[in-house]
């Protein structure tokens, strides 16, 4: 009797996530989408949805109801993260570009920390011995290499599970993911007005870059570099917590 219930829990189980993947292969594919707007084109879509579908099927796999998260949500970070993965092991941009973003991270908080508010694009080309023009050079190579924007301030080497929710966090492990989605909101509070905006409209509202540029009346471009910038500076801040 106990042998059929185990069984009969066990094919329920199975049954449920197969029906919860069933339910969200929209999902995958319009990550994919989404995400493939905003990388170079040799990169195609369905590359994205194979390896966003192995994210939904560890997420149906391994959800639980009752976390605080609903499983769309919980599903979201799991194929990004697949994704993500899967494009850091094809990645294709150059080591300079990587080198440059630690830069200008450093740059940021060196500026920071010495004037004690938010650097202005000319103190960050000083800190780092460029022109302006150079700087914003950097700031458009290296958004390209900004994958998920917010999911990659985590690094290379970091363990990004471990600060986002997920099902069956242990209570040590619920109270680090709390205080650092605190830190985190904090880092988004004290950003400079025009780059809250440009995130906002980015990543909440998700309109593309030239959308963002007709509602502030700037280009494409420049859009670009605000959202860069605006990431270096939450990155620089939250490096107690993604080393």
């Amino acid at each position: 009797m106990t042998l059929n219930r185990a069984l009969t829990g066990y094919a329920g189980a199975a049954d449920r996530s197969a029906q919860l993947v069933s339910d969200h292969l929209e999902l995958v594919r319009r990550i994919a989408h989404h995400m493939a707007a905003r990388l170079p084109a040799s990169v195609q879509v369905e590359d994205l949805v194979q390896s966003g579908m192995v994210g939904l099927i560890e997420a149906a796999r391994q959800f639980q109801s009752g976390q605080g998260a609903t499983f769309s949500t919980y599903a979201g970070i799991r194929i990004r993260g697949a994704m993500i993965d899967e494009l850091r092991r094809a990645d294709w941009t150059p080591r300079s570009v990587h080198r440059n973003t630690r830069r200008i991270s450093e740059a940021m908080q060196q500026v920071e920390g010495r004037e004690g508010r938010a650097a202005s694009d000319r103190e960050i080309a000083e800190a780092l011995q460029v022109s302006l023009d150079d700087y914003h050079g950097m700031l458009q190579d290296t958004a390209s290499s900004q994958v998920l924007g917010l999911a990659d301030l985590f690094g290379e080497g970091a363990d990004p599970d471990r600060l986002l929710p997920g099902a069956g966090a242990t209570p040590t492990e619920q109270v680090e993911q709390d205080q650092f989605r605190q830190a985190l909101a904090e880092a988004l509070a004290t950003l400079p007005e025009r780059e809250r905006l440009v995130l906002a409209l980015y990543y909440d509202e998700e309109l593309n870059l030239r959308e963002i540029g007709a509602v502030l009346e700037i280009t494409e471009s420049r859009v670009s570099q605000i959202r860069s910038q605006a990431l270096h500076r939450v990155r620089g801040r939250l490096s107690e917590w993604i080393q």
